[in-house]
């Protein structure tokens, strides 16, 4: 825990400092302490995925951050040191009840990410991903040892960065430093609508509600927590700025959309949200489009090279460039297995079911999927239902129609590729918290539900508690607590203390756990590492194995055909 909070001292100085530069070559104009971080955060991001098309992002990628460091701070120092004197005040300034409740958050947060990582993307393919990061950069066809790695985020490689793999090996949080980030806007803003009664600031003042919601993601660098913070940022900015908008605004707009592009791409219906404000302030912002365009290519032509690099063609799964595919490409057979498992998860049912049932027959399987994912579902729909009385009667503004349109198009989009909640919960919270502000109007009944909803976390992070009522997965039954040994050193980065095995395939030798929790299973072992019943069940399947291009991990796979006898 100790340690976790220094590390993070050392990352919000960083995030800082490169983020007053950036915030500079952008001329953006922001004087927000955490958007300055956040600013960093991407920028840093950027100068990784630059540096790993090219090298590890590893002891020699931190000396340059450090001399940009040295070199933004003593450039800069002046505004650095005002936004700093600024944010203290602010926080100062806070009433005593929500300092307590800031200063609460924040030990929660810090323990939960010391105490052992909940979420089981963490064992297929976060862990592993993060370590060819720092091992190798960007692999050549990495996606054919294990699938999984073609998914691989711009949030992995901002962990690669700070998870300072040359120090020490159980560093793994960034997504709580980001939801820390969340919480002390949130606080802010809410502090801010007590004196101006503008319902946006306290929107996203109310974000704290839903830690408990976020709380099983922040022990692991999941993609999904800056899409929830980000997303509910990106939303309190167009709402404030949708009807007067200026270059400075559109520009940070236009970041964190792209950020959160290069985040996860099932954010893509963002894309709507600075086109629609350049749409109707293009007179006043014509003028000023260069630099956006050119940081816009720069993330596209970075998304691009990294998926060319990892599964051999620009777009994962997809067969759209197929004409540009590489030698060491994702073969068909295995990117058609992928997309269309994607949709058989997100009902819980097997491709011949789902072949069988009518568009309406998946609607109801869907809606009434058991446990959580019937719960978000159910109310996602409730949601679309109502909203359009609450939006017209309560705050009847173009731009949180648009809003709620952009919620429909992105669950129609997940509904024929990926319906899991998770992907458009964000837009779930962040309505019910409309519907909630507009149906409770006192500011204290509104306070006391803000203390009230932390109290679960405390209970839930010392004593053990059984979610099977809740999940659907076996793995995730039981939710990790703290414990009194992670007081200064975390937990390490798997939840899993299985062994390893060394299997040898043609030129392939790789690293399998000895106890497979699931078919996807990598754990923290030595690299190459893949479970050996998912390289079975592959070989079985669709004739094809992993193998290295060369004798060297630095120059990565292929997937090889096999015949049926060999």
């Amino acid at each position: 825990m100790i340690l976790i909070a220094i590390s993070w001292i050392y990352i919000l100085v960083t995030t800082i400092n490169l983020g007053v530069g950036f915030d500079k070559l952008m001329n953006l104009s922001n004087k927000n302490f955490v958007i300055t971080s956040v600013l960093g955060l991407f920028s840093t991001t950027i100068l990784a995925s630059i540096w790993a098309i090219f090298g590890r992002i590893n002891i020699e990628f931190h000396i340059v951050l450090i001399l940009l460091n040295i070199f933004s701070f003593l450039k800069f120092r002046n505004p650095i040191i005002d936004l700093y004197k600024s944010s203290l005040l602010e926080l100062k300034q806070l009433p005593k009840r929500l300092k307590i409740v800031l200063g609460i958050v924040s030990v929660l947060i810090i323990l939960q990410c010391a105490s052992i990582p909940f979420a089981i993307d963490n064992e297929s393919y976060y862990i592993q991903t993060i370590k060819w990061l720092n091992e190798y950069g960007f692999v050549k066809g990495l996606a054919n040892l294990h699938l999984f790695y073609g998914q691989m985020s711009g949030w992995h490689i901002t962990q690669s960065v700070f998870n300072f793999s040359f120090l020490y090996k159980n560093f793994n949080d960034l997504s709580g430093f980001c939801l820390l980030l969340g919480n002390v806007f949130a606080i802010l803003k809410l502090n801010e609508y007590s004196k101006n009664d503008n319902k946006n600031y306290l929107l996203v003042g109310l974000l704290p509600l839903f830690n408990i919601f976020f709380f099983q993601f922040v022990s692991a660098p999941s993609p999904d927590i800056p899409v929830y913070i980000f997303s509910f940022i990106l939303f309190f900015y167009f709402l404030e700025n949708f009807k007067q908008i200026t270059s400075q605004t559109f520009g940070l707009l236009l970041i964190l959309v792209l950020f959160l592009l290069y985040i996860k791409n099932t954010t893509l219906t963002f894309a709507v949200f600075p086109l629609i404000l350049l749409v109707f302030n293009f007179k006043s912002l014509s003028g000023k489009l260069l630099k956006p365009i050119l940081l816009s290519t720069l993330i596209i032509v970075l998304f691009f090279i990294k998926n060319l690099i990892i599964c051999g063609s620009p777009l994962f799964p997809s067969k759209i460039f197929t004409a540009i595919a590489t030698d060491y490409a994702i073969p068909s057979r295995i990117q058609t297995f992928y997309y269309d498992n994607l949709k058989y998860y997100g009902y819980f049912i097997t491709a011949e079911k789902y072949n069988s049932m009518s568009v309406w027959d998946l609607f109801i399987k869907w809606i009434t999927l058991p446990k959580l994912n019937g719960l978000f579902n159910k109310l996602s729909v409730f949601l679309i239902l109502v909203l359009p009385i609450f939006i017209y009667k309560f705050k009847n503004e173009k731009a949180l129609w648009l809003l709620y349109v952009n919620m429909i198009l992105q669950i129609f989009l997940l509904l024929i590729t990926s319906p899991q909640y998770r992907f458009f919960i964000h837009f779930v919270l962040f309505f019910s918290v409309f519907c909630l502000v507009c149906l409770i109007q006192n500011k204290k009944l509104l306070n006391a539900v803000l203390v009230l909803s932390q109290i679960p976390i405390a209970i839930i992070l010392f004593f053990p508690f059984n979610i099977s009522k809740l999940s659907n997965h076996k793995s995730l039954m039981e939710i990790s607590t703290f414990s009194i040994n992670n007081i200064v050193f975390p937990y390490q980065n798997s939840k899993s203390n299985t062994s390893f095995e060394t299997i040898q395939l043609g030129n392939l030798k790789y690293n399998s756990p000895q106890k497979n929790a699931f078919l996807w299973a990598g754990g923290n072992g030595d690299l190459p590492c893949v479970n050996k019943k998912q390289i079975d069940t592959f070989e079985k399947n669709f004739q094809y194995i992993p193998q290295m291009r060369t004798n060297e991990l630095k120059d990565g796979f292929y997937a090889k055909k096999i015949s049926k006898n060999e």
